[in-house]
């Protein structure tokens, strides 16, 4: 990442995306197969279609929050070879924020209850699987409002 603010976009979309996968391999769909992205040799085509609906809402909201409310700051990078990395002490603000906004709960969309956004990343491979089976007519990507 060239800036700071990249650094934490990529750091986030990193373990979202390690947690999509992790959503995937629990429904039992492979997470190197996608339908959006490409199947690429080491690339979790399934797990990055998936996580394309929660970065706005999980790791970018996240991102806004640390900065709009000072929560990081210049002070917590560092810059070597052009390239931006969160010190210690940032990566677990950043780690902190982000566990609380996985464990938020939010009304799910289509069932109409309350879950933790970190449920709904399986919900939402459960309803792809589903889709990909032929049990769904149709699939609506996770939105929330």
């Amino acid at each position: 990442p060239r800036d700071p603010v990249n650094a934490l976009l990529s750091f986030g979309y990193v373990l979202l995306a390690n947690q999509v996968a992790s959503a995937v391999n629990i429904v039992g769909l492979d997470p190197y197969v996608g339908f959006l992205h490409s199947s690429q040799f080491g690339k979790p085509a399934m797990a990055l279609d998936v996580m394309e609906v929660f970065r706005p809402l999980v790791v970018d909201s996240v991102v806004l929050t640390l900065l709009n409310n000072g929560m990081l700051a210049r002070r917590d990078f560092s810059e070597e070879l052009g390239a931006w990395r969160l010190s210690e002490g940032g990566r677990r603000t950043f780690l902190a924020k982000l566990e609380e906004r996985l464990d938020s709960e939010i009304q799910h969309p289509v069932f109409g209850y309350k879950a933790t956004y970190r449920r709904c990343l399986e919900l939402e491979v459960r309803l792809v699987a589903k889709r990909l089976a032929g049990e769904l007519a149709s699939y609506r990507p996770f939105v929330v409002r």
